[in-house]
């Protein structure tokens, strides 16, 4: 693969001098395979992984769905409103867009050479990129509307940083990795502020580990969303996805106002 990248024989020598001393791959090609996609990578940031896919798929299908006030599910519709925290490179939400019809696709990440190649892989696909902590910097025009939350948010426990791969621990920033003492200080943080985004019926996705995936069930329901849990053996995969709660239509009574 470095072989077939390379321009030229000087080329050639200074990649695989990079990969030898221990550079991720993508890092050293400058983009990472993922949902058929070419995902620019630059050195410093996260490499999408591969399991991350399924979280893709997984709020593809939510996106398909469109959920009516009476909490009917209606047909397929375009245009949904999809935000793509912790975006890193921008691969989910990219992945997202080149998969579904005329989304308005919004990205966070709080680390600016994260957004720069986010920028690049996002823009490309009609959407627009943001730098700041979590939903801070997003168009307060967003409040009630996104259809498909999705975090890719740091989940691995402080103490277990030092037993990843030298690739991840050396290469790619911490701030894309520790997720706290348990692994879930972003994500709580993600799962609590989500019911004030999110419009009636739409979904957050988030990807974790299948042992952590409990704790973020009962965080889910805490912030009032209805949850359940995917995973795939194959990827090695656990995605828990919680919705918010739809009020009953006009005329009807709201719980959650009577």
């Amino acid at each position: 693969m470095i072989a077939r990248a390379a321009r030229t024989p000087a080329g050639l020598t200074a990649m695989v001098d990079r990969r030898a001393a221990g550079l991720p791959l993508e890092h050293v090609l400058g983009w990472a395979e993922f949902c058929g996609l070419r995902i620019a990578v630059d050195p410093g940031v996260f490499v999408p992984r591969r399991r991350t896919e399924f979280l893709v798929h997984q709020a593809a299908a939510v996106a398909r769905q469109a959920t009516s006030a009476t909490g009917a599910q209606a047909v397929t519709r375009p245009g949904a409103v999809v935000v793509d925290l912790c975006c890193g490179s921008g691969a989910v939400g990219a992945a997202l867009a080149a998969t579904l019809d005329r989304v308005e696709l919004y990205a966070v990440d709080i680390d600016p050479a994260a957004v720069r190649c986010a920028c690049r892989n996002v823009a490309a696909a009609g959407g627009r990129v943001y730098v700041g902590d979590l939903y801070e910097p997003l168009p307060a025009t967003l409040r009630r509307r996104v259809d498909v939350l999705v975090a890719n948010a740091p989940y691995v426990p402080t103490g277990a940083i030092g037993l990843l791969p030298p690739e991840a621990r050396i290469h790619e920033p911490r701030a894309a990795l520790d997720g706290g003492a348990d692994g879930l200080d972003v994500l709580r943080r993600v799962i609590t502020a989500a019911p004030r985004w999110l419009a009636r019926g739409g979904c957050l996705l988030v990807e974790t580990s299948e042992r952590q995936a409990p704790q973020i069930v009962e965080t889910f329901a805490c912030s009032g969303l209805i949850s359940r849990v995917a995973s795939s053996d194959e990827r090695n995969a656990t995605v828990v996805i919680g919705t918010a709660v739809v009020r009953p239509g006009p005329g009807a009574t709201d719980p959650a106002t009577s």
